[in-house]
């Protein structure tokens, strides 16, 4: 098998690097926790990139690209800790190309912004579809359905949803009677949907809460698996910004140890700092195999998702939170300080181990999916 690039996608992946080089978007981070009006927005510069599109069809406007291209531009995001808005439309618009949303071509231009509610599938530790919890560790069900033909009326609250807050239409999760999920698409602005933004800890996520109190919107045509195919292209997608960030912060850390020096060597020459650099990277090269094994599943072996994005998010979320630590440990006193941006990338890693399920879910999402002989380490065996 040939994993390296197309030229199609090294292209895809040198335009967003570039795109987002046009930004200074590390100093954003670190004003935004100071003042909201200092956030990027760059969801005109998702538009002016075609991302908005990247995974509908080319018969409704979108690039019809497939999720490894996805990840790539996530990827890039992680890199420069960009506040990309991904998280939430491209699973969104995943769901309304299959669906048949009406006004999809919109979507696909970036002229209607869409954003997903994240929704849970089943486990053997949770039987029902769940949503994240506004507090707390118990995960409340998704919002309860009332399906009457192509209309769903929705009850129940979502919390910490990304770019939620700036979405025209909502592709919202519901649960039937009988437990059986439904995608439906909300507008933001309809009669019993409210969205509250917000952000906590990170600057550069874009988060609310959106509860919806008898809210009606327009059913989707997607299957079960098509829903629990975006939930993992979330998971997908956090993994490769994780990994875009361990990259940036490895980078760093090998320059300043080359760089810095103490008692007449650079601390690169200590085994201390040699040993924790070293572990970065195995880390990182580690997430980046797994990732590349996601686009391919989501390509190729579609039984295999559940399993391949999941393992790609524990992994690449264990490998930020090291990478974090380590850098800070690296760099010494000023590591520490809001002189460096190694915090930065510190807030990064905790909250990005703790949405949209969090690293311990998937982690266990792996686990269940091995032990029911549904990974390929079982089929190996």
């Amino acid at each position: 098998m040939n994993l390296n690039l197309s030229d199609e996608q090294e292209f895809l992946r040198e335009a967003a690097r570039g795109a987002l080089s046009r930004f200074k978007t590390v100093e954003a981070a670190r004003e935004g926790l100071e003042d909201d009006g200092a956030r990027l927005d760059l969801w005109p510069t998702a538009i002016e990139a075609g991302w908005p599109g990247l995974l509908i069809a080319e018969d409704n406007g979108g690039a019809g690209l497939g999720v490894y291209d996805a990840l790539l531009v996530a990827q890039e995001a992680g890199r420069v800790l960009a506040g990309a808005p991904l998280l939430g439309p491209l699973p969104a618009s995943l769901l309304l190309d299959r669906g048949g949303y009406a006004r999809i071509g919109e979507v696909a231009s970036g002229e209607l912004k869409a954003s997903w509610l994240p929704a849970r599938p089943p486990s053997e530790l949770e039987e029902s579809w769940t949503v994240d919890a506004l507090s707390g560790m118990t995960r409340p069900p998704a919002p309860a359905a009332t399906v009457e033909g192509d209309s769903v009326t929705l009850n129940g609250t979502v919390a910490w949803a990304p770019d939620a807050a700036e979405a025209g239409v909502l592709v919202a999760i519901g649960r039937t009677a009988d437990g059986e999920p439904v995608a439906v698409a909300v507008e933001a602005g309809a009669e019993g949907v409210s969205v509250e933004a917000g952000w906590r800890y990170d600057a550069t996520r874009s988060l609310a809460t959106v509860t919806l109190a008898n809210a009606t919107g327009t059913k989707l045509t997607v299957s079960a698996s098509d829903i629990a195919e975006a939930w993992y292209l979330t998971q997908a997608l956090i993994a490769a910004e994780s990994v875009g960030s361990v990259e940036t912060a490895l980078e760093v850390s090998v320059q300043y140890a080359k760089e810095r020096y103490t008692f007449g060597r650079a601390i690169g020459s200590y085994q201390a700092i040699k040993h924790s650099l070293v572990e970065m990277l195995r880390r990182v090269e580690n997430a980046k195999s797994l990732l590349i094994y996601a686009g391919f599943a989501f390509s190729d072996h579609p039984d295999e998702v559940a399993y391949a994005a999941s393992a790609a998010r524990s992994v690449a979320g264990g490998a930020l939170d090291f990478a974090a630590r380590q850098q800070i440990a690296v760099h010494g006193g000023i590591g520490a300080t809001w002189e460096h941006d190694a915090p930065l990338t510190f807030r990064r890693a905790q909250l990005s181990r703790r949405l949209v399920g969090g690293t311990h879910d998937a982690t266990d999402r792996v686990t269940e999916e091995l032990l029911a002989g549904r990974g390929p380490a079982s089929e190996a065996a």
